[in-house]
């Protein structure tokens, strides 16, 4: 059993972090609310931008969110370039970064600043870690929301094929919830598994699976759900994902964009998606990424408490139960990954 664990949850705007100390009361345990990695990297990018200086990006695939930034530090007159391991973070096709005017090249061209790219720097936790009093971890578990590469025309496409990894949890593994958390990072999940080689091999999730984990890491929710069915919402940043529970099983799985539908159409969806009525192609109709179930039992009583969590809850407000696991809900994905690790490993939580 690790003396000491990371607990990542890495979002476009912030980072979430519980330092965790098995055996520590949970009040106890250092927490943190970061800058995202991402933000970080356009912060570099925007003051080179008003520098006038062309820029190498360098390291790993990451989450995109600095991808504005670079937009206009291209149109600033500024160029670009790219190391073709770092071109992921970019986009999975590299024709497609060409098209945008950026060279992918091995060596970083004379003049040009470099810029490192990684969700996650060993050596920067370490420096922080430590100026905070606090020894390196033996474990680090981090989540991420990842797209995956799903290239046409032999695979899905990055809309449709992202949402095979809710099928697979409900078709191959039934809904188990310590599915949920990866030893390997899927084969199509890049930013994972760039995630994975860069903590020392810890176990990776989605950042929607961390908070239905965190969800579930509350004891009354996870109790409730053996009563009868609960609707758990994620509203993140850029995807809402709702999930049937039933029995801290997981039976149904829906997967939007935030803010693309209305607030009462996506009320309606809501509604069916609990019914087992809505459809996937409905769902990937409007613009989202799918919709499945397995056979609702009548005991689930239509999964009427909705319990809602995520930044942008505030578009269901009225819809359910705002929650905060673990005391905060900027750390729901936080607890979620210690709840799935409890359920991977056997150890005992909080």
């Amino acid at each position: 059993m690790p003396r000491t664990m990371l607990l990542l949850d890495i979002g476009s705007g912030t980072q979430d972090v519980l330092y965790y100390i098995p055996g520590s009361e949970l009040e106890n345990c250092p927490k943190f609310v970061l800058p995202a990695p991402a933000r970080l990297v356009a912060q570099q990018v925007e003051a080179h931008t008003r520098n006038g200086v062309s820029i190498y990006l360098h390291g790993s695939n990451m989450g995109g969110g600095f991808f504005r930034a670079l937009k206009l530090h291209m149109e600033a007159g500024c160029k670009v370039a790219v190391h073709p391991d770092a071109a992921y973070a970019l986009h999975d096709n590299a024709d497609k970064v060409r098209s945008w005017g950026i060279e992918i090249v091995e060596q970083c061209p004379e003049g040009y600043v470099p810029v490192a790219l990684a969700d996650y720097d060993a050596a920067w936790w370490r420096a922080f870690l430590g100026m905070a009093g606090l020894e390196y971890p033996d474990l680090v578990i981090a989540a991420a929301q990842d797209h995956g590469f799903h290239p046409q025309p032999a695979g899905l496409g990055n809309r449709a094929g992202r949402f095979q990894l809710w099928r697979d949890l409900l078709t191959q593994h039934q809904g188990d919830l310590s599915a949920l958390l990866h030893a390997q990072a899927p084969a199509p999940m890049t930013r994972l598994a760039a995630i994975q080689r860069a903590t020392g091999f810890g176990p990776v999730a989605d950042s929607a699976a961390a908070a239905l984990l965190g969800a579930l890491f509350m004891p009354e929710i996870a109790t409730r759900s053996h009563r009868e069915g609960v609707l758990v919402v994620n509203v993140g940043n850029s995807h809402l994902v709702a999930f049937l529970v039933y029995k801290e099983r997981v039976l149904g799985v829906y997967e939007h964009h935030t803010g693309m539908l209305e607030q009462d159409k996506l009320i309606e969806d809501l509604v069916e998606f609990r019914r087992g009525w809505l459809t996937d192609d409905m769902v990937r109709n409007t613009g989202g990424h799918g919709c499945m179930n397995l056979p609702l039992p009548d005991e689930a009583e239509g999964f009427r408490p909705a319990f809602i969590l995520g930044p942008r809850r505030e578009l269901l407000r009225g819809q359910g139960q705002f929650i905060a696991p673990g005391g905060d809900m900027m750390l729901a994905g936080c607890f979620g990954l210690l709840k799935g690790y409890s359920l991977i490993s056997g150890m005992e939580l909080p």
